[in-house]
């Protein structure tokens, strides 16, 4: 009896070690991947849940996703694990951060990865003005995953009240000064606009730039057109919206508040980013509206959000595994999910041939406005020594914002500070 149950208790124990190895070699390769959230609300659960369909599928890859905090901390937080010693394999990073990753050593480009003709084909499928933010030198470094572009959302209601026709939003700068004046109410509970200008406040710039007809960098990452006399128009026709026309408050508006200064009524239109879409959809207690933003001399607006970066301290199985991920979570059923939930962009058009997504627009016309907008837009702003060059504008703009400065003073001075910054890469 005894000799019996201790046989039965062996092979009892056998399975067990073989299951615990079978699980091992199952869960072959872990990943650790870093991601942000720009604009609130359940990013997270969106982006864990797609990793857990991507695990149940490829049960041999562990996927570790990691919210970092907003774009600068994921960009901190991910170098600062490479210097560790204990490195992510990958991350969802500023599509800007480009030039830096690329000096300081960090990534490596997809074409080295890539080894299939179906894998080449899948870096020509997004959508070519959300590759200018991903390619450089000839080679593919970012892959666009979290992408946006800013439209102007209005309140129909309040259009309705000031005697505008709700369903022709203004689509120019002379349309919206004179739409602001009759949106503003002299008691100051409402305010015809509001642009965001910290933050991201050269991302809005670089909208009212390309409107005027103007870039603010060459494509090589090294030079700035800062002083132009195109952005210094479209600098201070920002400024006048708040100090000459009266539809804006003077100084600058938090970026962070403003969703919920527009759900709130106190602003009648604002200028944000496509990512809020969902958001606003399912809170708004009132009709509202999502066009492409006004013109100046032709309409514009910089692409923004995150890409898909892998860093060069890995493996070669480990760089497959998060090629693998990364080719799940941008195929077109999954950014058609995306874009459904959180309102940025499906990076590629095959996205919007998925009878979801497809049926979600139809439905739900707005959620096409940052897709159509990719007409009109160009690259965000990505130099060498970024950081430091995208301060020197955002010093800029909310200089000329508080009356510190001229525009033109103003943006003349970081015209000199990029100069110095970027002479060394020319």
């Amino acid at each position: 009896m005894f000799a019996k149950m201790s046989k039965t208790l062996t092979r009892l124990a056998m399975a067990a070690c073989i299951s615990a190895v079978a699980f091992v070699a199952q869960a072959s390769t872990e990943l650790t991947m870093y991601y942000p959230v720009a604009v609130g609300g359940p990013l997270t659960q969106v982006v864990d849940g797609i990793i857990a369909n991507f695990m149940k599928e490829n049960p041999d890859i562990k996927v570790n996703a990691i919210y970092a905090g907003n774009y600068n901390d994921a960009r901190i937080k991910a170098l600062a694990a490479l210097k560790s010693g204990e490195p992510a394999q990958l991350s969802v990073m500023f599509s800007i951060d480009i030039y830096e990753l690329i000096e300081q050593d960090a990534i490596v480009a997809f074409d080295d990865i890539v080894t299939t003709d179906d894998d080449r084909a899948w870096l020509d499928s997004f959508y070519p003005t959300l590759m200018q933010n991903g390619r450089t030198g000839g080679k593919t470094w970012g892959i666009p995953f979290q992408r946006s572009t800013i439209v102007m959302y209005y309140n129909k209601d309040a259009f309705r009240a000031a005697g505008l026709d709700p369903e022709n939003p203004p689509a120019t700068w002379d349309e919206l000064a004179a739409a602001g004046k009759k949106l503003t109410k002299a008691d100051g509970s409402q305010w015809g606009v509001m642009i965001p200008s910290t933050g991201y406040p050269y991302w809005m710039f670089g909208a009212l730039t390309m409107q005027n007809d103007q870039v603010l960098m060459n494509d090589a990452g090294n030079t700035t057109y800062f002083d132009a006399p195109a952005t210094v128009g479209a600098l201070e026709f920002w400024k006048d919206l708040g100090s000459k026309h009266k539809v804006m408050p003077q100084g600058t508006i938090e970026w962070g508040t403003l969703r919920q200064n527009f759900l709130e009524g106190k602003t009648a239109i604002m200028w944000h980013s496509t990512g809020n879409l969902t958001i606003v959809k399912k809170n708004a207690n009132f009709d509202f509206g999502v066009a492409m933003l006004p013109a100046s001399k032709r309409r514009g607006t910089p692409t923004g959000g995150g890409n898909f970066y892998i860093f060069k301290k890995t493996s070669p199985e480990e760089r497959a595994a998060a090629l693998k991920l990364i080719k799940f979570m941008t195929s077109p059923e999954r950014a058609a999910e995306w874009s459904m939930k959180t309102g940025y962009m499906g990076v590629t058009p095959a996205a919007y041939e998925t009878q979801k997504l497809q049926e979600y627009v139809e439905g739900f016309p707005y959620a096409a406005v940052a897709r159509d907008q990719l007409e009109f837009a160009t690259a965000e702003l990505s130099t060498y020594e970024t950081g430091r060059v995208r301060k020197a504008l955002d010093d800029a703009i909310q200089a000329a914002l508080t009356d510190a400065k001229t525009p033109a003073e103003a943006l003349k001075e970081a015209q000199s500070t990029a100069d110095r910054l970027l002479r060394a890469y020319r």
